[in-house]
């Protein structure tokens, strides 16, 4: 027990953290031995309040709602989540478990001892969102399909692996590729909730503090007890740089523009514009959402909403398409119970009602964006 144990002695308080696997029975055992043998006055789990509610009620996913996520404009977030999920599923799978079954072990053994339980980690949303804020265009779309596109030798875990799992942690393995190309990723995925964790932990009330983590944060955060942190910057949401607004205002402006201008010199060469604009958004967007395999009529709405939404940055050509997918091919309960086992693969993931809403979204925001960028050129070159 004691070779997964780390005890720090901080400002009077003495604190104990637990190494797990997120997907091991050995780690739930763990966890419960040592939360009733030390009897701590708090235990710190590392969950946040989504992941706390997700994980005491599994099947509230079922009662999710895929219009309001689209029109809430959470559909990359939602897709980031069930990959996470599902990937840590899969190999919990494998191993005979249940995933989070430490956890879960850490909230029971807290209750029957008496012991105050803290919410230690950052909110996974805002984590995703700091990330993704602070990737590039070229980023977001390499790290999403390496994410979508994670082979399934992924999930294999031998007996050899099992103890280096204590070493590990599902949402640092899970984007361990990724992180190799996008060093930035590691600042926010790993060494900020490092800090967030320390300072949920150093703070938890009483003389005697456990903390259930997942293998990988335990030296960060051993290191972080005893230090200072910024924990406002750090569980702020960034906002979108101004840089990024004046662009996304520009462009259309700018396009919308030089459309005015060719008919006022000439109508033909204004309607010419105008048709030019419209065809290869249109096109663009609709050959997107069809090689998501959407329905027709989500296909001629994309053709039809690109040339508009491409004008205005406050509706995507995606979220209009996505809407309309959903309505005609509502998503089932088996759908989402489904994901686990379909995320992963192309061809369930094409069968899935819930994952192809989705993926359509994104696939016709792409086409779109793709086809404002060919008609920005072409209407440019025609005029000059």
């Amino acid at each position: 027990m004691e070779e997964n144990l780390v005890r720090l002695e901080y400002k009077g308080k003495e604190i104990i953290l637990v190494g797990t696997a997120h997907v091991l029975k050995e780690s739930a055992d763990l966890i419960r031995e040592v939360i009733h043998e030390e009897r701590p006055d708090s235990v710190c789990i590392e969950l946040d309040e989504g992941r706390y509610q997700s994980i005491q009620n599994p099947k509230a996913w079922e009662n999710t709602d895929i219009i309001q996520v689209i029109k809430s404009k959470k559909v990359g977030f939602l897709l980031a989540n069930l990959i996470l999920g599902a990937y840590q599923k899969k190999i919990a799978k494998n191993l005979d478990t249940v995933a989070g079954q430490e956890m879960l072990e850490g909230i029971k053994s807290a209750k029957e001892i008496g012991a105050e339980l803290i919410l230690a980690d950052r909110s996974i949303q805002t984590t995703f969102t700091r990330i993704w804020r602070k990737l590039n265009i070229w980023e977001k779309g390499k790290m999403f399909f390496d994410l979508l596109l994670s082979s399934d030798e992924d999930s294999n875990v031998s007996n050899e692996d099992v103890s280096n799992l204590l070493k590990t942690d599902v949402l640092a393995s899970v984007t361990a590729q990724v992180r190799k190309k996008f060093p930035k990723i590691t600042d926010i995925l790993i060494d900020e909730r490092d800090q967030y964790l320390a300072y949920k932990i150093k703070e938890a009330p009483g003389k005697k503090i456990i903390a259930v983590l997942g293998g990988a944060h335990v030296p960060g955060v051993a290191q972080e007890i005893f230090k200072t942190q910024d924990i406002a910057e750090i569980s702020a949401v960034p906002a979108k740089s101004s840089i990024s607004r004046v662009i996304a205002w520009t462009i259309p402006l700018l396009i919308a523009g030089l459309m005015i201008y060719s008919l006022v010199i000439s109508v033909e060469t204004g309607i010419r514009q105008l048709s030019s604009w419209a065809l290869w958004n249109g096109l663009m967007a609709a050959g997107f959402t069809a090689l998501a395999l959407g329905h027709p009529l989500s296909i001629l709405t994309a053709l039809v909403a690109a040339p508009f939404t491409s004008l205005n940055p406050l509706i995507a050509c995606g979220w209009v398409t996505g809407l309309v997918e959903a309505t005609i091919r509502k998503p089932t309960v088996q759908d989402i119970n489904n994901i686990p086992r379909d995320i992963f693969s192309l061809k369930l993931f094409l069968k899935n009602r819930f994952l192809k809403v989705l993926l359509i979204v994104i696939m016709a925001n792409i086409g779109s964006a793709i086809g404002t960028f060919a008609a920005g050129l072409e209407i440019v070159k025609n005029l000059f």
